[in-house]
């Protein structure tokens, strides 16, 4: 085993929840200190960046690494030609799309104070297609076969836990949250997912997503 790896962009398979493919550097290296991913528009117009605003306090800086680009950041348009960074901070909502074949997207992130906490979203992406198809309780057992196999990765047990509500299993749905409450940016993403508003109004949901309570000082 060597101290370095070496791959081409096009030598990392692609992969898709549904929407938007893409290569999943992060995983395919095996990195845990950031994240990393490549998006790739195959025709000009078509999507490449998923909108969203990052939940939470994440930062991303974007590279157009080939082709051409237009940036959507809080409605602003922005031409991005090869070679060109977009920085977006926490809570602009943004989305990009191709403007030539083949554009291709590097996306890297991470939240600033924060050691990077991967969360396994490239391995369930293969079952969101199923979610978003609503065939919850399907993609719920499916979700739940990963999470039991790899529990150190929140957004396992958080996916079920969306899988769970949207099904209407809250019992089952909680129990996934408390699991997943474990990470903070799992409950900044809980604290306003329509996933999981079925069973918001539960007695157990906001105890859940609660901060955890502050350790007292000792005296000295």
């Amino acid at each position: 085993m060597t101290g370095y790896a070496v791959h081409r962009l096009d030598e990392i398979d692609e992969i898709t929840d549904g929407r938007e493919p893409w290569r999943p550097v992060r995983h395919h290296f095996g990195i845990t200190s950031f994240g990393v991913n490549a998006w790739t528009g195959a025709a000009a117009g078509d999507r490449v960046i998923n909108e969203h605003d990052e939940a939470g306090d994440a930062e991303e800086l974007y590279l157009v690494h080939s082709g051409r680009a237009t940036f959507e950041l809080d409605g602003e348009r922005v031409d991005a030609a090869a070679g060109t960074f977009v920085f977006a901070r926490p809570g602009v909502m943004r989305t990009a799309f191709a403007e030539e074949a083949g554009t291709t997207i590097l996306a890297i992130g991470g939240t600033p104070g924060e050691a990077y906490e991967p969360d396994g979203w490239e391995l369930w992406a293969p079952v969101a297609p199923l979610f978003y198809a609503g065939r919850y309780a399907e993609a719920a057992d499916r979700t739940r076969e990963l999470a039991v196999t790899r529990p150190e990765l929140p957004m396992l047990t958080y996916m079920l836990a969306c899988c769970e509500s949207k099904a209407g299993r809250t019992d089952a749905a909680l129990e996934a949250l408390r699991a997943a409450a474990v990470s903070r940016r799992m409950r900044m993403i809980a604290a306003r997912d329509p996933d999981l508003d079925p069973i918001r109004a539960a007695p157990a949901f906001s105890e859940i997503i609660a901060p955890p309570a502050a350790t007292p000082r000792p005296d000295r």
